[in-house]
């Protein structure tokens, strides 16, 4: 009797199609709205925490952390200001510094083309370090490193496609991270290499010699030799011990930023939102149930006499309340499976936005904790919805229902 049950349940669903997709929709966008806040907030802090380029640490003039870890390793924000170009040779002198730092790379901007951001820096960038534990950066086919006294340029995989750029094109920077056709300088540039995608923020990067971004026309004499950051890698962790009073408490020039930390408070200055949207997909939730109690239940009324006909031919009791809940089931898995559709559509778009304005590439896809409770917490919702009209369908008396309706 279990398959008349299930029979009987789909037949219903079909009979009320529209307040079944609704129903299931409505599951659908609380599903789909909480994967998506749980995955983009995980995957988010987890990749953007990778997407460190290898360094551990950013040195910059006195301001704001954040602003220069935004500026520096993840190219967005302007430069909070510049620092002497010799700061990385005082640093590796100094007795207590110099034996905690393993690399420290100069970096100066200012400069675009057509919004894309140069920066400038040196050979040991591309040629010693590594962006990644064991992967250093490689080029596309024939390309090479820039010469650092030459008007030479490598692009980034995502800037190089976006711009149509190609090995041994010629372009004349813009003056300012802003993109104004007004501004554009005399220097002209050659491109010799185009880097391998990354997954990082130096993927939407066009890097020319550090005295390319220093004598560039426009800059300021007095500033020439001064470099934005220093981009650092530090021997051990327990070096921020050190160079974090140092810098911040006992001097005035500079801000000693380690890019973990300040990344990690940057997220959790977003935890409100988070709340607010986990808060809305919960209710969404939350009035799905209630549609589908509200289907069910009118359905079950006005069946009271086909559930009385059933009954006096023989249908158990325990029948009539399977087919409830494989009616509520049936539109909680409907859901469910609308909820997947829903957040692949969103995550791929987010993804997109993400990359187009970070260069970070996130992986939305993985499994995460979430694909699996939130199913599982959907259809339980569901099977919960369907126990009011359940009871209803239990209750039916046959000789009331099966009287003469006039």
């Amino acid at each position: 009797m279990k398959g008349g049950a299930l029979w009987i349940a789909w037949k219903s669903l079909r009979q009320h199609a529209l307040s079944t997709w609704i129903a299931a929709g409505s599951i659908a966008l609380a599903g789909g709205l909480l994967m998506a806040v749980w995955t983009l907030r995980t995957e988010a802090e987890n990749t953007f925490a990778r997407s460190t380029g290898g360094f551990d640490a950013v040195l910059g003039a006195r301001g704001s952390q954040l602003q220069l870890v935004l500026n520096s390793i993840f190219h967005l924000e302007a430069s909070p200001g510049t620092i002497p170009g010799n700061t990385s040779m005082k640093l590796k002198r100094h007795p207590m510094v110099g034996r905690g730092i393993h690399r420290a790379i100069p970096i100066a901007v200012g400069d675009n083309y057509k919004g894309y951001r140069l920066v400038g820096t040196v050979n040991e960038l591309f040629e010693e370090h590594e962006y990644a534990e064991g992967r250093k950066f490689e080029f596309v086919g024939d390309g090479k490193l820039f010469g650092e006294d030459q008007k030479q340029a490598v692009a980034g995989s995502f800037a190089a496609e976006k711009l149509g750029l190609r090995v041994g094109d010629t372009f004349q920077p813009y003056h300012g991270l802003t993109y104004v056709e007004e501004s554009q300088h005399t220097d002209v540039y050659t491109m010799t290499g185009i880097l391998k995608s990354t997954g990082t923020p130096a993927d939407r990067v066009i890097w020319i010699p550090l005295h390319g971004i220093q004598n560039m026309e426009g800059h300021r004499e007095e500033t020439r030799n001064d470099i934005s950051a220093l981009l650092i890698k530090l021997k051990s962790k327990k070096a921020v011990a050190i160079l974090d009073p140092m810098f911040n408490k006992q001097g005035k020039e500079y801000t000693f930023a380690s890019i973990t930390p300040v990344m990690s408070r940057f997220f959790q200055k977003f935890g409100w939102f988070e709340k607010i949207l986990e808060l809305v997909a919960y209710l969404v939730g939350l009035v799905a149930a209630g549609s589908i109690l509200a289907i069910l239940y009118n359905s079950m009324n006005e069946k009271r006499r086909e559930i009385a006909i059933l009954r006096s031919l023989g249908a158990r009791r325990s029948t009539l309340v399977s087919m409830v809940i494989f009616q509520s089931t049936g539109i909680a898995l409907l859901g469910v499976v609308l909820s997947f559709l829903f957040y692949a559509v969103v995550a791929s778009v987010a993804a997109g936005i993400i990359r187009d304005r970070t260069g970070v590439v996130l992986d939305l896809f993985s499994y995460q904790e979430v694909f699996f409770w939130m199913p599982v917490g959907m259809v339980a919702l569901g099977i919960l919805s369907g126990l009011v009209p359940s009871i209803i369908a239990y209750r039916t008396e046959i000789s009331k229902n099966l009287a003469p309706t006039s």
